[in-house]
């Protein structure tokens, strides 16, 4: 039997399809306007969306091919921009390991053990996030530079630096593990002890794995922010080498050499990474947004 709308119905689904084209449009726009510029010959940010004649010469470029200069003659591309993106591959997947990892263990402590105190962190975490990284530059600076000069290895123009510094940023991620073992009953952790299991492996081989989707979340997020992070990442990295893509990417703008091209080749290459993420975590990433906002 058909379903027969009314007229205020049928406007009402009207407008709402032509909301989601709008938002369609909206995201989708941006990234052709890029594409279009990354496919046009020379470096020019302005002109039509599709390009009247298609060119690679700025992907060959980002891809470490050689490529023509001005006088016709092949060369080999002088930034390293395939060594940007491993290296901010590296360090989002080191970040987003520690950083899982520490506030997996911090949020449950929080979640499940009542001590003295336990309140004021929360809300000391919650403050934390008030304040944007911005206002730390000069003091991981001065600590980097500091522990760089005893221990080499974590200071200045390393990786280990800049992988310890994102992983301070661990308030949000705390709140949001908290939120979803606050859904879980302790009678599962309760029972498993019964059985005979001890305190960590209840919490390993129990409490773990129904918690997939809230650990996915905690990796994509803190992924994302790592690969896309620039403030803390252009003052601790300095040498072409070390730098990651979206620090290295302000090298294609200059003051008198505007190479849009290449920018608009090496940006869409820098959305590879997450893009491939998302695909992997989408199974887990729903289920895992939602329950974390669950009040316990």
């Amino acid at each position: 039997m058909a379903i027969v709308q009314s007229k205020k119905q049928r406007w009402r689904l009207l407008a709402a399809h032509a909301f989601l084209w709008l938002i369609c449009a909206a995201v989708l726009l941006p990234f052709l306007v890029v594409l279009s510029v990354s496919l046009r010959p020379g470096n020019f940010a302005s002109g039509l969306l599709w390009p009247t004649e298609v060119s690679l010469e700025h992907w060959r470029y980002v891809l470490g091919m050689p490529v023509p200069d001005a006088g016709g003659v092949m060369r080999i591309p002088d930034l390293p921009v395939l060594t940007w993106l491993w290296n901010s591959v590296k360090v989002a997947l080191l970040s987003g390991v520690v950083t899982l990892v520490l506030s997996t263990t911090a949020s449950y402590a929080i979640s499940r053990i009542r001590f003295k105190g336990r309140e004021q962190m929360l809300v000391g975490l919650t403050l934390m996030q008030v304040f944007p990284a911005v206002l730390a530059l000069v003091a991981l600076y001065a600590i980097f530079d500091g522990l760089g000069a005893a221990f080499p290895a974590i200071g200045h123009n390393t990786h280990a630096a800049l992988v310890l510094a994102y992983s301070g940023g661990l308030a949000i991620h705390i709140w949001t593990l908290k939120g979803y073992y606050d859904t879980l009953p302790t009678e599962i952790e309760e029972a498993a002890i019964v059985d005979g299991a001890t305190p960590w492996q209840a919490f390993r081989k129990v409490l773990l794995p129904m918690a997939i989707p809230a650990l996915t979340v905690v990796f994509v997020l803190a992924f994302i922010g790592a690969i896309i992070e620039y403030p803390v990442a252009s003052v601790l990295l300095t040498q072409q080498d070390q730098l990651t893509l979206a620090v290295g990417a302000k090298l294609f703008v200059h003051e008198h050499n505007f190479r849009w091209g290449d920018f608009a080749a090496a940006a869409i290459l820098s959305g590879l990474p997450i893009t491939v993420v998302f695909l992997v975590a989408q199974r887990w990433l729903v289920s895992g947004l939602a329950a974390g906002g669950v009040k316990g």
